[in-house]
C-alpha cells in the first residue's frame, strides 16, 4: 500500500498529512462503505478537530450522514461503530509527537479495516474515483454526546469489579494529555481503586511528557507511584489504546513482560495467540509452557487484526494476542487494542499478587531499540540494503516477515523500516543489556555507514 500503513495513515501536518488529503481519504471512504452513515471520533491532537471537519466535509459531499463523538479513545469509538453497525473514522497518531496526525479507518463491524479493504479505498484515492451527491443530496452532521460515558458502562460490566475493588488498590494514573484523560481516571474509581493522576489535562500539545509512554517519559509516573505508595502505575498512548504499567518500586515494566503475564493469565492449551515479527522471547517461553501456538505477523494492528480473524475462520480460539509496546487485544471481548480494558486485566492479576511479582517470570530478558531517522528515499533505500547485506552476512538465517529478523539463541535483532514515520527502527533482546545493546549497535553501525557514504 502506498498511502496506508500498519496502522492506517500518519504524517506531520501541512507536510505529509493535510486537510485535502483526508478529505479525499473520507469521500473514498464513503463511496467505497456505501453507507448512509459514519462515525467520526478523534483524539485531543490541536490538529483534531481542522481533520474531523475535512472528514465530515468528504463524507458529506458522498452523501453520508456524519456522527461526530467528539474527543474520545478509540476503543471508545471501535465500540460505537460495533454498536451502531456504522463504519468510523478516527483522527489519530496514537503514540506519534504532537506535530504529527493521522487517519484510521473503521469498519461496520467495529475491527479496523483489512490490508484488502484499504487497498479498495487507496485505490479509489489515488483515482479520484467519488460518487459525489447532488445539491440535495449531501450528508449532514450530528453531534454524539454520550460515547465516552457508554464505552466506560461497557468496561464496568466486561471485568470482575468486585475482585479489583476488593483489593483496596492505589492507583497511579498517566493518560499523557490524550483521550484516555477524558474516560480512565472515572473507570478507575468506579472499579474502587483509589486514583492518583499526573498529566491527566487533554491537552495535544502534550506538555508533561511526549505521547509514547516508553521508561524515557514515564519519570514522573514513576515518582507518582513512589511518593503515594500506589499498588501500580499506569501510562496510556494519544489515543488510549495502550497501557504500559509500573509496579509498586516504581519501576517500569517492559511491555513484552506485561504482555506475557497477561499470556500466562489468559491461554490454555490448545490456544492460539498472535504477535509481530518483533516478539519476544518471553511470548515465547508462555506459549511453550502454557501448551499454545504462536503465530507471527508483520508490525502493526492492522496485521495482527486481519491474522486473528483468518484464526477464527479457522475455527481457533485466540484470547490474547499483541505486541509488546503496551498494545494487547483480548479479541473475545473485542477486537481492538483497548488501554483501559488493558489496565483493568492487570488489576484483577495485581489483585491477587504485587504487580513486580506478576511479571517476575519474565524479567529475564532485556530489551533495546534504536531509532535511525533518513531524510530522502535515497537514504533510505541505502539504509535497506546495508541491512539486507547485513543479514546476508550473519551467522544466522533471516526472517524476512517484515525487515530481518536474525536469532542468535541467546538473543536477536530486528532491522524494520517504520510504517509511520520517517525511521528505520532495530529492535534487539538478549539475556543481558549489553548482548542487547551489542547488537542493536552493530546494525545502526552498518546503516549509518550506508548513509555516510551517499
Amino acid at each position: 500500500m502506498k498511502l496506508f500503513g500498519s496502522s492506517g495513515t500518519r504524517g506531520v501536518v501541512g507536510e505529509s498529512l493535510t486537510p485535502e488529503f483526508v478529505l479525499r481519504v473520507a469521500k473514498a471512504a464513503g463511496t467505497v462503505w456505501n453507507t448512509d452513515r459514519v462515525a467520526i471520533a478523534r483524539d485531543t491532537r490541536t490538529t483534531g478537530e481542522m481533520f474531523v471537519n475535512a472528514a465530515s466535509s468528504g463524507l458529506a459531499s458522498v452523501g453520508v450522514d456524519v456522527d461526530d463523538l467528539g474527543v474520545v479513545p478509540t476503543p471508545a469509538a471501535v465500540r460505537y461503530s460495533e454498536v451502531e453497525g456504522i463504519p468510523a473514522i478516527v483522527v489519530t497518531a496514537s503514540h506519534n509527537p504532537p506535530e504529527f496526525n493521522g487517519v484510521k479507518l473503521v469498519g461496520n463491524d467495529g475491527v479496523e479495516l483489512s490490508v484488502e479493504q484499504l487497498e479498495r479505498i487507496e485505490d479509489h484515492i489515488l483515482a479520484e474515483e467519488f460518487d459525489v451527491a447532488a445539491w440535495d443530496g449531501v450528508g449532514s452532521v450530528r453531534s454524539i454526546e454520550t460515547a465516552n460515558d457508554d464505552y466506560r458502562e461497557e468496561l464496568l460490566a466486561s471485568v470482575d469489579r468486585d475482585a479489583i475493588a476488593e483489593a483496596n488498590l492505589t492507583v497511579a494514573l498517566d493518560p499523557g494529555h490524550g483521550a484516555g484523560s477524558l474516560v480512565t481516571p472515572d473507570f478507575l474509581r468506579e472499579l474502587g481503586c483509589e486514583v492518583r493522576t499526573v498529566n491527566a489535562q487533554p491537552d495535544g500539545h502534550f506538555p508533561g511528557r511526549e505521547s509514547e509512554p516508553v521508561p524515557e517519559n514515564l519519570r514522573d509516573l514513576e515518582r507518582l507511584v513512589r511518593v503515594t505508595d500506589a499498588d501500580v502505575g499506569i501510562a496510556h498512548d494519544g489515543d488510549a489504546d495502550r497501557a504500559i504499567f509500573v509496579d509498586e518500586h516504581g519501576e517500569v515494566i517492559s511491555g513484552e513482560a506485561s504482555l506475557a503475564a497477561l499470556a500466562a493469565a489468559f491461554l490454555e492449551p490448545g490456544d492460539v495467540t498472535v504477535s509481530a515479527v518483533n516478539v519476544s522471547q518471553r511470548l515465547v517461553d508462555v506459549c511453550e509452557e502454557v501448551g499454545a501456538d504462536l503465530e507471527l505477523t508483520p508490525i502493526g494492528a492492522t496485521n495482527l487484526i486481519t491474522r486473528i480473524r483468518e484464526l477464527w475462520r479457522e475455527g481457533e480460539n485466540v484470547p490474547v494476542a499483541g505486541e509488546g509496546n503496551g498494545g494487547v487485544f483480548f479479541p473475545n471481548y473485542r477486537l481492538v487494542r483497548d488501554g483501559a480494558y488493558i489496565a483493568a486485566k492487570f488489576l484483577e492479576l495485581v489483585a491477587e499478587r504485587p504487580a513486580s511479582e506478576v511479571v517476575a517470570p519474565y524479567q529475564d530478558y532485556h530489551n533495546v531499540r534504536v531509532n535511525l531517522t533518513y531524510d530522502s528515499d535515497e537514504e533510505l533505500e541505502a539504509m535497506l540494503h546495508a541491512a539486507a547485506e547485513y543479514a546476508e552476512s550473519s551467522d544466522a538465517t533471516p526472517n524476512t516477515t517484515d525487515g530481518y529478523r536474525l536469532d542468535y539463541g541467546d538473543a536477536w535483532v530486528l532491522v524494520r523500516p517504520s510504517g509511520t514515520e520517517p525511521k528505520v527502527r532495530i529492535y534487539a533482546e538478549g539475556h543481558t543489556e549489553e548482548r542487547a545493546s551489542e547488537l542493536a549497535e552493530e546494525a545502526a553501525d552498518a546503516l549509518r555507514a550506508a548513509v555516510d557514504e551517499l
